[in-house]
């Protein structure tokens, strides 16, 4: 158990000051950004054929190390676990269900499949790039990105739909419209959903324009009802960043409050304020204003020394004056 709690501690960072667990998470890091730059180089033909047999020892070396991970995370994922279930084979396949576990078994599983089907390399090629969501598991903002397109999923299908019923009117419509006109543009609705797309995202690429002027007149009503409909996801996206933002703030603040209920700050309580703050994303800037936003409801400022750095403070100083970054 000692030995799977450290290995949980260096997949998952949970101490700054863990210089192995710094250099292991960097090297996956690394070796994900080589890979993707492989497999964009791999595409290229000359380069293909010249460095076929060291590109396949790179793909094989890649592949054991992203397996030896994945099964060590499904091994730790019980320690890792907020809500620790009393079956460890139950904690382990739920948490193998979890999309941050599919995309580490996306990122290996076409190697292996390619063992033993017939699978176009191409296609292969485009499958391994997968590997390049493994970052977001490093990078708060595209775990931030995730969690807004999960917590919004309702909306953004919503949005979705809207546009697919969108697509089939303007196809349907620009077809009654054009097709005894231009048969070769427009000869079928579905022949016509090209044109529907470039009109209802705006991109309008020319290749395939109305020419009557019933047709002209419901492709502008497309084109003025695409403005509106690209702009929903937009908005949708927008607004979730926001409350996540406003959320995490929240977290941040209520942590705060709880750590100052007995008017002091431990060096414990320091580390987890500044761990929380590096783990939602906040800056230093964000971090202070909202400290000095608490202490100054407070009637005396409660801190022998700075929350971030530990500096002794000046009692004189006003207190967004006194904290350090």
């Amino acid at each position: 158990m000692a030995i799977r709690q450290r290995i949980a501690e260096l997949l998952e960072p949970t101490h700054r000051d863990d210089r192995l667990s710094q250099l292991v998470n960097l090297s996956l890091i690394l070796l994900i950004v080589l890979n993707v730059l492989a497999i964009i180089l791999e595409s290229v033909e000359s380069v293909h054929r010249e460095y076929q047999a060291a590109l396949w020892y790179f793909e094989v070396f890649s592949v054991a190390v992203f397996t030896v991970e994945y099964i060590a995370r499904v091994w730790v994922s019980i320690d890792l676990s907020n809500d620790p279930h009393p079956s460890p084979l139950v904690g382990r396949l739920r948490y193998m269900l979890s999309p941050m576990a599919l995309i580490d078994l996306l990122a290996i599983l076409p190697f292996y499949l390619s063992l033993y089907l017939a699978i176009d390399l191409r296609f292969l090629r485009v499958l391994r790039l997968l590997r390049l969501f493994k970052l977001t598991r490093y990078s708060p903002a595209l775990s931030a990105l995730l969690d807004v397109i999960q917590r919004e999923s309702e909306a953004l299908m919503g949005a979705i739909v809207i546009l697919l019923i969108m697509l089939v009117i303007s196809a349907s419509g620009i077809y009654l419209m054009e097709h005894d006109v231009q048969p070769d543009e427009f000869g079928s609705i579905p022949d016509a959903m090209w044109w529907a797309i470039a009109t209802l995202t705006t991109v309008g690429y020319g290749d395939a324009v109305p020419l009557t002027s019933g047709g002209k007149f419901f492709g502008g009503l497309v084109g003025l009802i695409g403005v509106g409909m690209v702009a929903l996801p937009a908005a949708i996206m927008a607004s979730g960043f926001a409350e996540n933002l406003h959320q995490r703030k929240q977290r941040y603040r209520h942590y705060v409050r709880h750590a100052l209920n007995d008017g002091e700050l431990t060096d414990q309580e320091r580390w987890e304020l500044e761990r929380l703050r590096k783990e939602l994303n906040l800056d230093s800037a964000a971090a202070l204003e909202l400290l000095n936003a608490i202490l100054s409801h407070a009637r005396s400022f409660p801190f022998e020394n700075c929350p971030h750095c530990g500096e002794k403070l000046d009692r004189r100083k006003k207190p967004l004056d006194n904290l350090h970054s």
